[in-house]
């Protein structure tokens, strides 16, 4: 049983999965921040140009 946990303990495989989670997840909302304000200056940019063109 000694051996069973101290090999558990140095085993971290399971703690770089995590991080490697945490990582994806962090990557991936940051991704959706720039996305999201982009979309939303672009909406006002076309709004814009389609109040200049004489459009609704």
């Amino acid at each position: 049983m000694k051996k069973l946990f101290a090999r558990f303990v140095k085993d971290q495989s399971g703690a770089t999965a995590i991080e490697y989670g945490l990582i994806a997840a962090g990557i991936s909302v940051a991704i959706i921040a720039v996305v999201n304000g982009l979309g939303t200056k672009l909406n006002t940019t076309f709004g814009n140009i389609s109040s200049s063109l004489g459009g609704s």
